[in-house]
């Protein structure tokens, strides 16, 4: 009888050290974004002591502290986008930050490239294929020199590059305080009509013509052939925005990331980004990162067929094709990634 009770003692022990561990784990989780987001995110990385490597500067100090006169302009530029998506996120707290806590699970975009000290959280649709190709170079310790050379179907290998998700959560935390990190943005609904023609126009993508495309024909064809139903390659601008609109889609599952907002995908509400890129200005703002880390003279950010790009005329054509009230609901998806990354609401928009 005695030694059963020292058994249970012991295990009652083991519990409590086990549940100790899982706590503190959770606990350096909230203390990292609560922390990172009081009301004013401007902030220097720099205050305190320890956070770079002794005798060198590293891309944060060189972006914030800038000691290279071409990159003074450039310092005021990146703290003007930081602050837009700090006041956006101050002043539409409610929907902005429904959650307190991220776990590791909504860190899946983030890459991490080790060597420079960099994380780069990759949007669907603004040049995320060159920027993987890219971040395996800066990563690939001399296995890649030319980004190019890498096939784009390799760049999406998840093996290939490592992402936030997979450290453990005091590495996690270490990370996002210490390395510069840099997402790319787009107009909203350039990327959205982009998405659209990548995934719905093109024969190739059967994939998304079965996954997505069938259940779109599905719920918003009327009298649809038996072949639609079937193959779903023939998805209409407006089938899809209803498809987007449509209540029931996001309570079945988070919206694709090739059309998720950008900050459901990133939460900029919850990270400090250090650096905020946009399409519009890419291989500026790219080569900028590329300078920051000490390779803008081994590496340039690869240039892109402008001829194939969605342009704000094309959008403006989708958009004529759908209501004003899929106009309007489609606003209100994007609105936060219109405000946080100062857009302005396109002319063509007829809104209710």
């Amino acid at each position: 009888m005695k030694q059963t009770i020292l058994d249970l003692m012991r295990m009652s022990r083991i519990c409590r050290m086990v549940l100790a561990t899982c706590l503190g784990s959770f606990i350096l989780v909230i203390f990292y974004f609560q922390s990172m987001f009081q009301p004013v995110m401007r902030r220097n990385p720099f205050a305190a002591e320890g956070c770079c490597r002794k005798g060198s500067r590293n891309a944060l100090q060189e972006l914030y502290n800038p000691t290279q006169a071409e990159f003074s302009a450039a310092a005021v530029l990146h703290q003007a986008r930081r602050d837009q998506v700090a006041e956006t996120c101050h002043a539409h707290s409610a929907s902005s930050r429904k959650r307190r806590v991220l776990t590791p699970s909504d860190l899946k975009h983030l890459v991490v490239d080790e060597d420079h000290e960099l994380i780069y959280c990759y949007v669907p649709k603004v040049a995320c294929t060159n920027w993987k190709r890219v971040m395996m170079v800066l990563s690939g310790r001399g296995k890649y020199s030319n980004p190019m050379e890498i096939p784009s179907n390799e760049a999406h290998v998840p093996s290939n590059l490592k992402t936030l998700n997979q450290y453990s959560i005091p590495d996690i935390n270490h990370r996002l305080k210490n390395y510069l990190k840099f997402l790319f943005v787009r107009e909203p609904f350039e990327r959205l009509v982009s998405a659209y023609r990548n995934k719905f126009t093109l024969r190739y993508n059967t994939s998304f013509h079965k996954r997505y495309g069938t259940k779109i024909v599905r719920r918003y064809r009327k009298n649809a052939t038996t072949e639609a139903l079937q193959s779903g390659a023939d998805v209409k601008f407006q089938e899809f925005a209803e498809y987007l609109v449509d209540p029931g889609t996001q309570r079945e599952a988070p919206l694709n990331e090739h059309w998720q907002t950008v900050y459901s995908l990133c939460h900029p509400c919850h990270i400090h980004y250090d650096l905020v890129g946009k399409y519009e200005t890419l291989e500026d703002d790219a080569n900028y990162v590329l300078k920051l880390v000490g390779e803008g003279d081994s590496l340039r950010f690869p240039s892109f067929a402008k001829s194939t790009r969605t342009t704000d005329q094309m959008a403006a054509m989708f958009f004529g094709n759908i209501s004003s009230q899929q106009q309007s609901q489609l606003y209100q998806l994007y609105k936060l990634d219109y405000l946080m990354f100062n857009y302005s609401i396109p002319s063509y928009l007829k809104l209710q």
